[in-house]
């Protein structure tokens, strides 16, 4: 298996809800038979039908609170980008789980969650690189 990730697919309660969040953050979808597809870089994020997601997956679809153990990471260039976008994402819609502050690795990073519980954490690393494309490269942590 090669070490990437293609897709990201978020079960949501309300395809049409989820879909109108995002686009008020400024990601523009495509959508087709009930699915929403965002290119997000090098890989796309999908919003599903959350019955249908677990169906396809062969799982029974327990609901609750929308958080199935998965965070999402949005890393930017700037302590100031990071405000920046939670105050975006609050005004989509966003509930602010974690207000941004300051990380035990020397960053900065606060969390959203968006209408049906996906967290997103939007984080400022400064050992992390950025490409001008917005492609996250890891350090070699052997070298750090």
């Amino acid at each position: 298996m090669e070490q990437r990730v293609s897709l990201i697919t978020l079960g949501v309660a309300d395809v049409a809800r989820a879909r109108a969040f995002y686009e008020r953050l400024g990601w523009r979808g495509q959508e087709i038979e009930e699915t929403v597809f965002f290119q997000a870089g090098g890989l796309a994020v999908v919003l599903w039908s959350r019955g249908k997601l677990a169906e396809d997956a062969g799982i029974t679809d327990r609901g609750g609170d929308g958080f199935g153990g998965i965070t999402l990471a949005h890393n930017v260039r700037t302590n100031d980008e990071v405000d920046g976008v939670l105050a975006e994402a609050a005004d989509a819609g966003a509930a602010i789980i974690q207000p941004a502050r300051q990380t035990f690795y020397g960053g900065y990073a606060g969390c959203f969650a968006d209408p049906d519980g996906h967290i997103w954490e939007i984080a400022y690393n400064p050992g992390f690189t950025l490409a001008p494309d917005g492609s996250l490269t890891l350090p070699d942590f052997g070298q750090v």
